[in-house]
This record gives C-alpha cells, structure tokens and sequence, in this order.
C-alpha cells in the first residue's frame, strides 16, 4: 500500500480525533438522560477460585475414582445400585448429584452391591463389582461394559467373573492389575488363608476369566480379612496394597505387597511382603479405620493420590464411613509413602491441574475462609469438648426450643456439618424464610463432623439458613440438643 503524503494524513487524524470525541459526548449524554430501571440488580459477583479442599468427598464407603474427560468421577458402595458422581473439582464432590449408571432385576445379583470400579479398555469402561440375592455367602464378581467412551455410562451386563476353581464360591473386592502387557483380577475372596483372602487370577479380555486363581497369603497384623487389592506400578515394581482386618473395626488398616516388574504374579513366591501397616489409625487426629483406598492421578498427571474411606469414632461399627482423599508421595526405596490420615476437616491443596472452585468453610465461631458468617438467638453453649470430632476443635449446641443459628452466605449451596450424638435431637431447618425441614441431629453412636443437611442448588447470591432448635426428639435419643459447627459453601 503506497503512503499518504503527510499533510493529508495529518488532516485525516485530526478528523478522526473530533469525531471520536464527539462521540464519546453523545454516548454521556445519553447514558444521562436514559434513567436506570427500577428494579435493576447487580450479578452476584463470581468467588475466586480456591485451590484448597477439605473432606468428606462423599458419606460413602469403598471408593474408586478416577479423572477422565475433564471431570473426577468417583463410586462408592450403595448397595442397591451403582452411583457415580462427577465433578470438575475435587472440592465439589460432595455438592455433586449422583447418577445411577446400573441397576439390575436379575434375582440372583441385585442385592448388597458392593465396592464398584472402573476402568477404561480400548474405547469402552468396564464396571467391576460384586453382587449377591441377599445372602452374604452368595457375593460372586460381576463386570459391565459400557455402550461407547464415557465412565458414567450407560453400561449394559456383561459377564461373571469366576476362577475355575473357585467357581462358585464367596467373592467380592475386584482390582485390576496391568502387568507386562497382561491383565489379572484380583480379589477377595476364600482361600486356604482367610475366607476374604487375596487372590489372582487371569483374564483373557476385561471380562474373561482364563485359569484358576491363584492364593496369596498376605500379612496384616489380624487374622480376619484381606481385602480390596489395589495396585501402583512405579520404580521397578507393581506395589499391591490391601486392606486387613474387620472394617468396622477402628484398626482397619492397609498393608503391602510387592511384585518386580517381569515377574509373574501367578507366582507366589514373586510378591514381597512388606513390614508392618502402610496407611493405619490416627487416634490425635480422629480417624478410625482408614482403608479399602483406591489410587488415582491429579488431573495434569504429575501427582499419586489416595482415596479412601475411614470413621470418626473408635467404636465397632460399619456405618460412619465417608470417603477422603490425600496426596501420596514416594520413599527412597522406590516404594508409595501413603501418610498418616488427616483430620476430617483438614484444609489441603487440590491435585495439580485441578480447576479448583469457589468453596469456602463458615466455622461455628463465624470464622468464615470466604464470605459467610453465623449468628444465634438465645443462650448456646460452646467449647472445644468435642476436640478431634468437630472443626477448629469447638462448635455449639443448644436444647432450648426456639434458640436458633442462622448461617448467611453468598453462593448456590450449603452444606452443615456437625456432631451426631445420642442426646441429639431435631432440628428445624429453612431457606431465606422459606418453609422448614425437620432434620433429625441423633445418632446412635456419636460421630464427628457428620454431614446433617445439604440445601436444596440456589441462585448464585446472597442466602441464609437457619437452624431452629425444636426441643424435640425420636424415641431412641436421650436429649434433644442440636450442634452447630462447620459450614461448607458451594458456587458452582
């Protein structure tokens, strides 16, 4: 393009100055005479994305999880279905819905769902899990295929997994190991060691079984069980990680074994065993239990994490298991250094990769990581009795009929977590005013930081919920107080 000559081009700037700034004089004087609607309101503003999380993931026991298509993907053990919940953020698993991805009506596999997990094989995921007719000796593993590339399904039947020579016999717990080029179930099931004992057997595909399984006696500091294998292959070898003893028992914990790459692990004698528990109880810190853990990577692929599901009482029992997630590291053995289990609310950093979100915590003593505070009407009581079982180690509680706590918050969702108790009793919980939901605070055995209510999904803005205490109680509570502690606040 030839140049203009210089008088020309400075005439033509000049004029596009003057229209320019008549311009901006008209758009002024309109922005004046046009008056503001009435009713006109500014847009919540959007929370700044945190790249801190806290547990629990979900109040399920037996996780598995996975990160595919721009989203975790987590199952846990439901009983009469399998349920996958999805989430781009690690720290919005909770506030995700659950999608049921299987049900069956066939008689003799419908009942006690157990323990499902996922993997993906070529273009489709397969489905591994155990099922039984409502007896327990009648647990047999079963795996789905899915209809095209998408973990949430819809997945169709596909076969019975049964060793040859364990054909009919009790079976549960499915994990896959990949080792040179190979696949191999393995599960819990009898053995000439436990009646859950480890063991491994061939596949030919993802849903043939090939040879017999083989029996693995592993150690674990108990006689009862060794269950739910689960496997890492780093450093020269396959690391083979298993839960031992009763899970209803606070010293469930999780034991290791090893196999060198090249090896065959339908030998025996290939696999070491490791000293002592890798991953076990943390009385200082609350956590009872902790096991039948799964691995998964951080969305970039850079770091090891562990998922698993663990109590905050001591006492026997199998309810109270909640699904937590930790980062692992590496020892210079080359061997997976699991930890010591956090604290229930502990606040830790997302997976590298992880979008994050923007979720922040309200403490009872409106302490809040974000905006939100908590006021109460009448006399409650407060204080750090509750150490280990409640966030910050305090909250509050009251039997008077008519006290209340009234959360205010900006954000689509809440979340109230707090302590079960046996002298707990109801409570009356409402939405900006709206109507109130009876929601029963009693617990048979007293459990910390339980989730009690999780609000219906709201328009991203300014909300309350109050928490009226009814003085009212079921039959099998001693009292009728209601606590108030930790508070999680959702934005998605």
């Amino acid at each position: 393009m030839r140049a203009r000559p210089r008088a020309a081009l400075v005439a033509a700037l000049a004029a596009a100055l003057l229209a320019l700034l008549a311009g901006l004089v008209g758009a002024t004087q309109a922005t004046a005479e046009k008056p503001a609607p009435a009713a006109a309101k500014k847009p919540a503003p959007a929370a700044a994305a945190s790249n801190t999380f806290r547990n629990p993931l979900n109040t399920g026991p037996d996780p598995f999880l996975t990160h595919a298509k721009g989203q975790y993907h987590l199952t846990t053990t439901q009983g009469d279905s399998i349920k996958m919940w999805s989430s781009p953020s690690l720290a919005t698993l909770l506030d995700a819905d659950p999608k049921t991805v299987w049900t069956d009506s066939d008689a003799s596999r419908n009942q006690h769902i157990w323990a499902p997990e996922f993997y993906r094989f070529g273009e489709r995921w397969y489905m591994y899990y155990t099922a039984d007719d409502g007896t327990d000796e009648h647990h047999r593993l079963y795996v789905l295929e899915s209809e095209g590339d998408d973990p949430t399904g819809p997945y169709h039947f596909k076969a019975k997994l049964a060793p040859p020579n364990h054909a009919n016999d009790f079976a549960i717990d499915a994990g896959i190991l990949q080792h040179n080029g190979k696949l191999y179930l393995a599960y819990s099931g009898l053995n000439a060691y436990q009646h859950n004992g480890l063991n491994i057997a061939p596949l030919s595909n993802p849903y043939t079984v090939s040879g017999d399984a083989v029996a693995l006696d592993g150690a674990g500091g108990c006689p009862e069980v060794r269950e739910g294998p689960e496997f890492l292959n780093r450093n020269g070898r396959t690391w083979m990680t298993y839960s031992t003893c009763d899970t209803g028992k606070p010293d469930y914990q999780v034991w290791m074994m090893s196999l060198a790459d090249g090896a065959d692990p339908l030998v025996p004698g290939n696999w070491k065993q490791h000293d002592g528990p890798v991953f076990k109880r943390a009385d200082d810190r609350g956590v009872f239990g902790p096991g039948h853990h799964a691995f998964f990577k951080s969305p970039d692929g850079k770091q090891d994490w562990l998922i698993y599901h663990a109590k905050t009482t001591s006492t026997n029992t199998y309810s109270n298991r909640t699904t937590r997630a930790q980062k692992i590291g590496w020892n210079a053995d080359g061997s997976p250094n699991l930890g010591t289990p956090l604290a229930m609310g502990a606040t830790q950093d997302l997976p590298s990769g992880d979008p994050g979100s923007g979720n922040h915590w309200i403490n009872d003593d409106s302490r809040s990581s974000g905006s939100g505070s908590v006021k109460y009407t009448g006399t409650w009581k407060s204080g750090t009795g509750c150490a280990t079982q409640c966030f910050w180690s305090d909250d509050h509680w009251s039997d008077t009929a008519g006290n209340t706590a009234t959360y205010s918050f900006t954000g689509t969702r809440i979340a109230l977590l707090s302590v079960k108790d046996t002298g707990n009793g109801i409570a009356a919980i409402s939405v900006d005013g709206g109507p109130e939901k009876r929601v029963d605070f009693y617990g048979a055995i007293r459990t910390g930081e339980t989730l009690q209510y999780l609000s219906p999904r709201l328009s991203n803005g300014p909300h309350t919920v109050r928490v009226r205490v009814t003085g009212d109680r079921n039959a099998d509570s001693s009292g009728a107080f209601v606590s108030v502690d930790r508070a999680e606040v959702y934005t998605d």
